[in-house]
């Protein structure tokens, strides 16, 4: 589910609790009903944090124009709790999502594939322990590990390597921030279900078979 929604006025918006300066609302529309949480967010536009070393040098991806656009976007700051305000890169990483497919390759398809898989299969459920912010973070460190385009055609090994690394991911019980470094995303996320998600994940990579007809009518089996 994007993290970004237009209401209708006819859509029907109940506050259901508030926790600290999180509000959260249940939206009904005529298509769906769905949990929002609503937090107070500040926008630092043209400043970078000095806790961010992004980009990293000698690196290929992205390309030093790219990052440099990204940057001058800035940051934003979210709050935490009713005195404590943490980093946030939405659009940053917005950014490096946009275009990623110019050059013919298939990393938002293996995104999308593997978001499915993770709210149908692996982690389904209104709080799943792996979230899309996850998923985007892993993609981002694979960007930069397979910086260049050839690597990113064959969708079949694509897939397997974002499935390889959410599984390293869930059993270190450690996903770096890819643009802090020193932040683990998954410090506070629970051990048991990090465990049943790689026992899943482990399984699957050991005969990996997938009916992509809901995706995009094709087949893949590896």
């Amino acid at each position: 589910m994007s993290m970004f929604c237009t209401l209708s006025p006819t859509d029907k918006v109940s506050v259901m609790e508030s926790i600290g300066p999180i509000i959260r609302v249940n939206v009904e529309s005529s298509i769906q009903m769905v949990d929002v949480d609503l937090v107070p967010m500040v926008e630092i536009p043209g400043s970078w944090p000095r806790s961010a070393h992004w980009p990293r040098f000698f690196k290929r991806w992205p390309s030093k124009d790219k990052a440099r656009c990204v940057k001058s976007f800035g940051f934003d700051l979210i709050a935490r709790t009713n005195y404590h305000w943490q980093l946030s890169f939405l659009r940053a990483e917005r950014l490096l999502l946009e275009g990623m497919e110019e050059d013919g390759g298939c990393r938002m398809k293996c995104l999308r594939v593997v978001r499915q898989l993770k709210e149908d299969v692996w982690c389904p459920g209104n709080r799943p322990v792996i979230t899309s912010q996850h998923l985007q973070m892993i993609l981002l460190w694979e960007c930069e590990s397979n910086p260049s385009s050839k690597s990113w055609l064959d969708f079949g090994s694509c897939f397997l390597r974002l499935v390889r690394r959410l599984l390293k991911c869930s059993r270190q019980r450690f996903l770096r921030h890819y643009f802090v470094r020193r932040a683990n995303l998954l410090k506070n996320a629970d051990a048991n279900q990090l465990d049943n998600l790689a026992d899943k994940l482990a399984r699957f990579l050991q005969k990996p078979s997938l009916d992509m007809a809901s995706f995009d009518g094709h087949s893949f089996t590896c």
